[in-house]
This record gives C-alpha cells, sequence and structure tokens, in this order.
C-alpha cells in the first residue's frame, strides 16, 4: 500500500467502526432507507409523465397508461395531471420516513456516542487527566460527536437518497437512450478523481479545526473556573485576548474549509454541466426517430442528474469532518481503562497500613518522587505525614487508594496488597479528604451524601455535618440541607466548603481516613472547631494526615518527616523536636512566621 493510499484505508476503517454505532438502530435506518427509495423512484417518474404530457399536447384525448389502475382508458389531459399528484404525494411519503428515522437514529447515536464518551471519562486513570486538559476533552463531548453524528447519519442520509436518485435516473436514461447515456458515464473517472483530492484536503482541515475548537473551549473554561483569579489580577484583557485569538485561529480554520468546498463544488458542477451540454447537443444531433416526448422526459431526467451529483461531492467534507472527529473519540475511547486486576474483597477492615520498600515515579518522568519508603500504621494510629512541598507527601497519600499505579515496592491493608483489591472495594475502605476541595452544583445535603451515600438516612447526614462543625452555617442557609450551594460550592466560604468535605469523609465511615491538608484552608477559630471533629472522628479509625500546620499534629502517634522522596526521620512531636533534625528546624521556623504574623 502507497503512503497515499493509508489515509483513505484508515477513513474508511474509521468509518466502519462509525457504523458500528448505527447497528443498534438497524430497524429504523432500514425504514428510512426505505422512505429514500421511494422518494428517488419518483425523480424519474416525473421525467416519465413529460414525455406523455408533451405527446399530449398534440393528442390529448389519447389514452395513455394501458395496463395502470385506475389510469387504465383514461385520456391524457386527466391521466397526466392525477399521476402527478399520485407521485407528488409517493414522493411526500419517502421524504416523510427517510428524513423521520434518520433524524431518529441520527439523536440516538449523538446520545450513544456522548454516553461511550462520558462513561470511559469515568473509568480512565490519572495520568490521562494528567495529559490532557478539560477543554479538549469537553470539545470532543459537544464539538465531534455532531462533527461524527453527521457522518453517520447526515451524510448517510445523502448518500442513500441522492445516490439512489443518480442511480433511479442512469437507470432510466440507459432504457430511454444507452448511447447517448454513456456519454455522461465518460465522466464518472474525473468525477472520482477530483472527490479523492478534495476528501484528503477535507479531512486535513477537518483535524486542524477540532484542535482549534478544543483551543476555544479550553481558553474558556479556564477563565470561567478561574474568573476570580481574572478579576483580582486584573486579567479581563489578557483573557479576552487570548480568547480572540483561538477564536479567531478556529475562524480562519472553519474559512479554509469553506474555501476548499467553494472551489471543490463548482469545479464537479463544471465537469458535469460540460458533459451534459455535450449530451444536449447529441441530443439535438441525433434525434433520429425520437418523438418531441421521448426527448424532452430524457433532457429533463439528464437535468436532474447534476443537483444529486453535486450533493454527493458535497458530502465529502462531512464525511472527512466525521472521519477526523471519529479518529479523536476512539482514540479516547481506546485508552486502557483504570487498571483493576484485583479480586480480594473485604466487607470491612481493622485498617492496618503497611509501605515496604516503596519508590514511584510519574508515568512519563524520569526521577522517583519516593524512594524507598517504609512505615507501618497500626489500626486505630494517627501517623502525619510533614516536610517541604515536592518532598512527596501528597503522592504517598495518592498511592493508597490506588490513584497511581506503583511497580517498586507494596502498599498492604491488613496484610493484603492494595493491587489485589478490587478498586470499588479498596476505595470503600478509604475516606478522603484533600486542600482542593469539590463540590457540587446540588443542595447542601446531596454534597455531603455523594455517590454511594446518596442512600444515607437524613439524621446520618445531619449527624455528620454536626461533627463537622458545619450546622452552624448550614442553619443560616435559606433552606439549610436543601440549599443549592452553586458550582463548587462558590456561594460559601473556603472554610465551609472544606467542612461539608469532612462531613462527607465522616458519612462514609470508613476504617481509614487520609487528609490531605484537610484543614489548610479554615481560620483559626474553625481549626478548632473541626480540629475537635477530627479527634472525634479519628478515634478508633486509622489516620494518615498531611499536614502544612505542624500545630495540628502534635498529636499523632507517628510523625514521619520526607525530604526529596525519602522518610528522614520518625518518632512522636516530643522526641522529634529534642533530636533537633529536620522536624525541630521546620517547627521553629514556622513558629517564627506565625509569631511574626501575630505581631503585625
Amino acid at each position: 500500500m502507497s503512503a497515499t493510499d493509508a489515509p483513505a484505508a484508515s477513513s474508511l476503517s474509521i468509518y466502519l467502526r462509525l457504523l458500528t454505532y448505527v447497528r443498534p438502530y438497524a430497524g429504523r435506518f432500514a425504514v428510512s432507507i426505505l422512505g429514500y427509495v421511494i422518494f428517488a423512484s419518483s425523480q424519474p417518474m416525473l421525467a416519465g409523465v413529460l414525455k406523455y404530457f408533451v405527446d399530449g399536447l398534440t393528442h390529448p384525448e389519447t389514452a395513455g397508461f394501458p395496463g395502470i389502475p385506475l389510469l387504465d382508458g383514461l385520456p391524457l389531459m386527466h391521466a397526466v395531471p392525477l399521476l402527478i399528484v399520485a407521485i407528488a404525494a409517493w414522493q411526500g411519503v419517502g421524504s416523510y420516513l427517510g428524513s423521520y428515522f434518520i433524524a431518529l437514529v441520527s439523536l440516538s447515536v449523538v446520545h450513544d456516542l456522548r454516553q461511550a464518551l462520558f462513561a470511559s471519562l469515568m473509568r480512565l486513570p490519572n495520568a490521562f487527566y494528567d495529559n490532557h486538559n478539560s477543554g479538549h476533552l469537553i470539545s470532543r463531548i459537544t464539538f465531534d460527536v455532531t462533527m461524527v453524528t453527521g457522518a453517520a447519519t447526515e451524510a448517510i442520509k445523502v448518500v442513500i437518497r441522492e445516490g439512489l436518485t443518480a442511480a433511479f435516473l442512469f437507470a432510466y436514461l440507459l432504457w430511454m437512450n444507452w448511447k447517448l447515456t454513456l456519454v455522461l458515464v465518460a465522466i464518472l473517472p474525473l468525477i472520482a478523481l477530483i472527490v479523492g483530492r478534495g476528501s484528503r484536503k477535507f479531512r486535513k482541515q477537518a483535524r486542524r479545526i477540532q484542535q482549534a475548537m478544543g483551543d476555544v473551549t479550553h481558553v474558556a473554561s479556564e477563565a470561567i473556573q478561574g474568573y476570580r483569579v481574572v478579576r483580582s489580577f486584573g486579567g479581563e484583557d489578557y483573557e479576552t485576548r487570548r480568547f480572540e485569538g483561538a477564536s479567531a485561529d478556529n475562524t480562519r480554520k472553519q474559512l479554509r474549509m469553506v474555501k476548499t468546498s467553494a472551489t471543490f463544488t463548482p469545479m464537479l458542477q463544471l465537469v458535469t454541466y460540460v458533459a451534459m451540454a455535450t449530451v444536449l447537443f447529441l441530443v439535438l444531433w441525433l434525434r433520429g426517430s425520437a418523438t418531441v416526448g421521448d426527448l424532452v422526459s430524457y433532457i429533463t431526467a439528464a437535468g436532474l442528474l447534476p443537483k444529486p451529483i453535486r450533493q454527493l461531492s458535497e458530502v465529502s467534507s462531512m464525511i472527512q469532518r466525521g472521519v477526523a472527529g471519529a479518529e479523536s473519540i476512539f482514540e479516547q475511547l481506546d485508552e486502557p481503562p483504570e487498571s483493576d486486576n484485583g479480586t480480594v474483597e473485604r466487607e470491612r477492615i481493622e485498617g492496618r497500613i503497611e509501605v515496604r520498600d516503596l519508590s514511584f515515579r510519574y508515568p512519563g518522568t524520569e526521577r522517583n518522587v519516593l524512594e524507598n519508603v517504609s512505615f507501618r500504621i497500626e489500626p486505630g494510629q494517627m501517623v502525619a505525614l510533614v516536610g517541604r512541598s515536592g518532598s512527596g507527601k501528597s503522592t504517598l497519600a495518592q498511592l493508597v487508594p490506588r490513584f497511581y499505579h506503583h511497580e517498586q515496592g507494596q502498599i498492604l491493608l491488613d496484610g493484603v496488597d492494595v493491587e489485589d483489591f478490587t478498586l470499588r472495594n479498596l476505595r470503600q475502605h478509604i475516606a478522603l479528604v484533600t486542600q482542593q476541595v469539590v463540590l457540587f452544583n446540588d443542595t447542601v445535603a446531596s454534597n455531603i451524601a455523594y455517590g454511594q451515600l446518596a442512600a444515607a438516612p437524613r439524621e446520618a447526614i445531619e449527624e455528620a455535618a454536626r461533627a463537622a462543625y458545619a450546622r452552624e452555617f448550614i442553619d443560616r442557609l435559606p433552606l439549610g440541607f436543601d440549599t443549592l450551594i452553586g458550582e463548587n460550592g462558590v456561594m460559601l466560604s473556603g472554610g465551609q466548603r472544606q467542612r461539608l468535605a469532612i462531613a462527607r469523609a465522616l458519612l462514609k465511615n470508613s476504617p481509614i481516613l487520609i487528609l490531605d491538608e484537610a484543614t489548610s484552608a479554615l481560620d483559626t477559630e474553625s481549626e478548632r472547631h473541626i480540629q475537635a471533629a477530627l479527634d472525634r472522628a479519628m478515634r478508633g479509625r486509622t489516620t494518615l494526615v498531611i499536614a502544612h500546620r505542624l500545630s495540628t499534629i502534635e498529636k499523632a502517634d507517628v510523625i514521619l518527616v520526607m525530604d526529596q522522596g525519602r522518610i528522614v526521620e520518625r518518632g512522636n512531636h516530643t522526641e522529634l523536636l529534642a533530636t533537633g533534625g529536620h522536624y525541630a528546624r521546620l517547627h521553629a521556623m514556622q513558629f517564627r512566621e506565625e509569631a511574626l504574623a501575630s505581631n503585625t
């Protein structure tokens, strides 16, 4: 296979895969095809009726449709108008069946593709999100799916309707005068050449348009999500220019495709009409014994051909846009989901965590983030991880619930490697509260009882909120627990959002609690409340705390001090202060900073 043939073969395989999404709706699709067969068959019928109309101009009383029910024996002056009305009704039935049922298939395919894309997003590993921005992922679900649907259904609609129309007209012309019709057939290789070259251009341009549309969505998404930062730092003009640049780039790429299409269609029309002009010349020159009605009918049928041929040529751009969109969609659908080869499921675990010789590096990087980390946490113990930013604390916390896959060393829960648990079961045993709180545009109650907790009774939700010291602000909201809190809890303060996240973790009631800078967004008074709540929540639970404020982990059973991915010190608060090492220096530095802050 040559290099030039490869894209065509690829396009075909992508398109055939795309059509598998139409397969569940084969019945509806068959009805639409039947409708278009009916529609297409009406075209040569109209041309054929014109023959009898022209012949009837000289002999209107002649009976012209022997053997046709209801028309047999009727004079042409009555039969021709009745037949035209009947053909119009026949065409209308075909058009309705074709258009309605293809739209039904189209909307169903859109729904299925979006569902498949979104479902794949829910199954993909963290590393995928690290390497893809949200704007391009959203663009796939919105823009790419729309393009693909055009290729999977609208393009098929045109191909079937106009292809059948052209086929019926060609058959009629061959029946009327096969020699003249061969002149029209002679242009088909030239049409195929033009369509082939146009298709390659459309495919290339469609890919660029996709990328540009993803950039537009990405810029808009970032500016909307970060609107507070944008306004705080006077970034409105910068973001406006950035969006204008992305939108202008998209417009330029769209115009290039329009320009290609605007050049491509007239070229095809010119070739078709040259062939038509040749046929008309030959008709006038070689009319032979044909009647005027025969000639008018033939010329009318030939005159109807350019429209379906033009529309068939235009569908190439739609198909290539769809193929480019499908390529992007299938690229995501083919991404391997989050690895889950575990088979162990436990209804409840004690909460013993043991880390043995754990080393880890992020996919695509060369430097280890963790180096030979080992420690043990007994059930009910509180272990704190402290250290400078970038020392590997949060990475370690993300490896316990298997957000990333580690290859060196082991993490054991109750003596079972976390890799041996099924993902769903493993994460049922772990409640996680991070610094970056994620809330949804829903009620307070629904944000606390999220996901698998949705069936929790109202009393349990309210008790979790009380334990997290969230009731004092929830009760002041207009509808209490039934108040909508906006996107990511925009109506709440940072401390209030953090307390809802802690309430969610408390409601989960898991034997392992991971707190990743969970109190960092709280003011001093809120922190006191939360610390009291966490003290209660940590009783009987294994707790792994990652803390920036060392004052929050003074009661920890064991403090692990990390530096450059290694545990450099371990012990309790008193022991570590006495050694005068890393922890003592961190503590002294933080104490000075807090003292300076209180004096200003």
